[in-house]
């Protein structure tokens, strides 16, 4: 039978007085100044929750005062604890995220808006088929662990639903008993399994199958006899005896054990259509050792103390699982003629039990394979082992537990898995491909946000979508942000590839003019050479492969300066010459060496079209084709022009560029570009802004430090995406 006992006063409401006790009742590691943290996160939640009570009956600070000592039980630190009594605070009351922060830290601040947040998702009821249950459920595990950042909010989490478990009996209808059971058989009863809490995965399963199936429990408690805490002190007796034995015989061992509890006894018998007298693991014992003589050598001793019962002998490290587990198992007839079965391994093949491919939680789950998500848990159980080896808390975390999925919920509670950085539209795509074309806005939380947004665990997106809407050709360009999943892009690429041909043909012509004009690139790229290049017959199919998205915009802009222009030979005496200047740079046709410059008139960047100019004792300047000093010295000096090229092999350089910005006269324009230079990581070397009040606009010069016309390409571009610009260009 489950049991449980709460230095909690009698009753179910929560004072300062009972605060007071409950502090009191604190074990012993936990030190003055933990105790008035606890103490601040106590008159805080007393303040927001005096009134306020769960559906159990029970008011919101006693309930997660009797959490918070579950969680200290488990030897959580403080903030863990602080975090568990603040449950809820944030929910219909004054106290902000802010005010938790400068009263308690930045630690436990966050971790209440990560309760907060999967509090939220507890309100939402999802109907789901009987075929999809177990996907919706595993799913629903994911989104838990997605939402939190720390480890320590899916321990809150788990202790929650422990609580309300133990407080179901007194407080809940039939109906509202048998949901919160089967929520706790399906999700956090698997958690606290993956997690390793044994002590809370057992009693979880056994408070769900009390609810789910009364009279199952009650037969199988009365067939067990005697109390839980008997079984446990028949496991001590024997772990007791088997230490000394082992200690005669030089076997170094660490030796664990457990009675099985009534859930798992029940699933077995559901299993294997036995009776409890058949089940020989119902009290159970684990021995690791150092190597695999030392396997046998435990045997020896333990088949030497009790007689083994026959068929119930399996050596897995002679033969392993097909998952690779290895162990050694047998049943005997162990003290006072009780069956006990003891399990020996070395400690190698227990932590490849625990955390390798023959993981226990996977295989008592039937997990599907995910290795950034069994990385996760990997790390979690890792870092709970070490919490309780050294005692610390917080600065064992580290970025190790980072997710590379996202799990965020339709309007009716469906859980859709997408990879980190995924944008409403890529959310679009993945509920279904039309649902992506028509797409045209999204609600994140009721709130309407931009398709490019990165989407956070957790979060409700709700898609926009116009009747006859269309795919947009700037969701397929990577430097715009609105895709970020290869899946939806592709999608995005196969409608256009349906288009007509000829209408391919005028988007892409469209398309390059429009980036050609951005960039302020006058000189038309040799489409035929465009063409034979990348395979294609002819110039339209240039314009075709743009617009399918096989080619980009920049790609057919830069291309022809790319390719090198005829060497010829030039006798240039009294040019300087350093091979480290122009390595990787610009190369002058047919000779090596020179020491060139970038024009400060036109201010050149890879890949432009270029031309060289033969200075008196400076090496070559590079200026653009089309730049109009050049155009000026043809008639003049036209001799001394000579053919380059830009390298294919381009340095870590950076070039000055500068670009315009037109837009609505607004605040935090200026704001809203920076932001974007800092993204990219680009150096400002001069801004010149000017403000018209009567047409109420902006005039924004900027000269920034860029690698290359990709580069720049993006960064206007991404400006270009600003509320109220009209007009970003290239300026030359």
């Amino acid at each position: 039978m489950v049991t449980t006992s709460s230095s909690l006063p009698e009753g179910d409401s929560a004072d300062a007085a009972v605060v007071a006790h409950w502090l009191e009742m604190l074990p012993d590691g936990f030190d003055d100044q933990d105790r008035l943290q606890l103490r601040k996160a106590a008159d805080i939640a007393l303040e927001a929750n005096s009134e306020r009570r769960i559906p159990s009956g029970e008011t919101q600070l006693r309930h997660a005062l009797s959490v918070a000592e579950i969680l200290s039980k488990l030897r959580m630190d403080r903030e863990t604890l602080a975090a568990a009594i603040l449950l809820g605070v944030l929910k219909d009351s004054a106290i902000s995220l802010t005010t938790l922060k400068q009263a308690l830290g930045e630690n436990t601040a966050r971790m209440v808006d990560d309760l907060a947040r999967i509090g939220q998702l507890t309100d939402v009821s999802t109907e789901v088929s009987q075929e999809d249950e177990e996907e919706h459920a595993e799913n629903l595990r994911r989104l838990l662990l997605g939402i939190a950042e720390d480890v320590r909010v899916v321990l809150v989490v788990v202790a929650e639903q422990l609580h309300l478990m133990r407080s179901a009996r007194g407080g809940l209808s039939q109906e509202l008993s048998r949901r919160l059971a089967k929520e706790t058989q399906e999700i956090y009863a698997p958690l606290a399994n993956r997690l390793g809490i044994w002590q809370i995965k057992w009693e979880l399963e056994d408070l769900a199958l009390r609810f789910l199936h009364p009279d199952d429990y009650m037969q199988i408690a009365s067939q067990l006899g005697g109390r839980r805490a008997d079984r446990e002190q028949f496991i001590k007796e024997v772990i007791d005896l088997l230490r000394e034995k082992f200690l005669a015989v030089g076997i170094n061992a660490d030796i664990s054990g457990r009675p099985k509890h009534i859930y798992s006894i029940w699933r077995k018998k559901q299993r294997k259509a036995v009776d409890i007298e058949q089940i020989f693991d119902l009290r159970a014992v684990r021995v690791l050792v150092d190597d695999i003589a030392q396997c046998y050598a435990t045997l020896g001793v333990v088949h030497g103390l009790w007689k083994h019962i026959p068929g119930e002998f399996d050596d897995y490290i002679a033969t392993p699982k097909a998952n690779l587990y290895q162990s050694i198992h047998t049943a005997v007839i162990g003290p006072e003629e009780k069956t006990l079965e003891v399990q020996i391994r070395t400690r190698d093949m227990h932590y490849h039990s625990e955390l390798g491919v023959a993981a226990h939680w996977r295989y008592k789950e039937n997990a599907k394979q995910d290795s950034d998500f069994e990385r996760r848990i990997v790390w979690m159980r890792q870092w709970l082992e070490r919490k309780d080896e050294s005692g610390e808390g917080a600065d064992l975390l580290d970025t190790e537990m980072e997710a590379t999925r996202i799990y965020v919920l339709t309007p009716m509670g469906k859980v859709v898995e997408l990879p980190k950085g995924s944008t409403p539209l890529d959310f679009a795509y993945a509920i279904h491909t039309d649902i992506g074309h028509q797409c045209r806005g999204a609600r994140v939380d009721g709130h309407i946000v931009q398709l490019t947004r990165s989407l956070r665990s957790g979060e409700t997106v709700e898609v926009l979508t116009a009747k006859n809407g269309t795919p947009s050709r700037d969701w397929i360009n990577p430097h715009l942000g609105y895709l970020h999943s290869s899946k939806a892009r592709n999608r995005v690429k196969q409608w256009f590839k349906q288009l007509d041909y000829e209408q391919h043909v005028e988007l892409g012509r469209a398309a390059l003019e429009r980036e050609m004009t951005r960039l302020s690139i006058s000189e038309k790229p040799n489409l035929e050479v465009v063409a034979s290049k990348h395979n294609l017959l002819h110039a339209e199919d240039v314009y075709a492969a743009i617009a399918r998205g096989d080619l980009s915009p920049i790609q057919v802009a830069g291309l022809g300066s790319r390719e090198k222009s005829p060497t010829q030979e030039i006798l240039i005496p009294d040019v300087p010459r350093n091979r480290a200047t122009i390595k990787g740079e610009v190369v002058v046709a047919g000779v090596d060496d020179l020491m060139t410059s970038v024009a400060r008139c036109c201010k050149p960047v890879p890949y432009d079209p270029i031309i060289g100019f033969v200075t008196r004792g400076r090496g070559v300047t590079v200026h653009r084709r089309d730049c109009s000093n050049i155009r000026a010295l043809q008639a003049i000096e036209g001799d001394r022009l000579v053919s380059v090229h830009w390298s294919a092999q381009q340095q870590e350089t950076n070039y000055a560029v500068d670009f315009l910005v037109v837009a609505s006269d607004r605040k935090g324009l200026l704001r809203d570009i920076s932001a974007i230079l800092t993204d990219e990581d680009i150096d400002v070397i001069g801004v010149n802004t000017n403000s018209d009040r009567k047409t109420d606009s902006a005039s924004m010069r900027f000269t920034v430090e860029v690698r290359d016309m990709e580069q720049l390409s993006r960064l206007l571009s991404k400006v270009e995406q600003l509320p109220d610009v009209t007009l970003v260009k290239r300026l030359i």
